[in-house]
């Protein structure tokens, strides 16, 4: 039940609810992602934040529920990953979500607290070097398994960082592609452009 939780929460899709709320379908512009870096493309600094954080605590809530009711570490890493399976294909879209990165954040954190944090500020300071949302989740997903190794977080978990990053890097796939060929857009780059 727990891991149904996580799905059905992981799925709820925030992005396209906040832009809809700001009187967009993000799905109809930009990337056409329900995901924050298309929000605020669509719909603004304040969208997007809103994004960000519903996108985040999707994921941690879920988690960190299933942390208080069971001790089964396994069950905790399950859970993390359907919420991350729920944002990427969710049921109330037709299957078509975002790339989960800050959903993946949020489970993170739940898992492993002050090791999650220094992974979303990692995130953070790659993107605000690079201007480039999607070369922070893929940087991040690489080095999330060593943190969460070096740290001597239980062996689902690291298991996790390792699944869960894999599906992440799969979702993108293609931003890896247009970082690589200097298509990418940056951060806040009108959808147009």
């Amino acid at each position: 039940m727990l891991v149904i939780f996580g799905y059905l929460l992981g799925a709820v899709p925030v992005g396209y609810l906040v832009g809809r709320a700001f009187g967009v379908d993000v799905r109809e512009v930009g990337s056409g992602n329900i995901g924050t870096a298309n929000v605020l493309r669509a719909a603004g600094k304040w969208a997007a934040i809103l994004t960000l954080l519903g996108d985040m605590l999707k994921g941690f809530a879920p988690v960190v529920l299933a942390t208080f009711i069971v001790g089964s570490e396994w069950l905790h890493a399950a859970v993390a990953l359907a919420a991350l399976v729920g944002h990427c294909w969710p049921v109330y879209l037709g299957f078509k979500g975002g790339k989960a990165v800050a959903t993946g954040a949020g489970t993170s954190i739940g898992l492993a607290p002050v090791v999650g944090l220094g992974l979303f500020a990692f995130w953070w300071a790659v993107v605000l070097l690079s201007r480039y949302t999607s070369l922070g989740a893929i940087a991040v997903m690489l080095v999330s398994p060593f943190a969460f190794v070096l740290t001597g977080q239980p062996l689902p978990y690291v298991v996790y960082t390792v699944v869960g990053g894999a599906l992440v890097l799969y979702r993108h796939r293609e931003n890896a592609r247009a970082l690589i060929e200097g298509r990418e857009r940056k951060v806040g780059q009108k959808a147009e452009d």
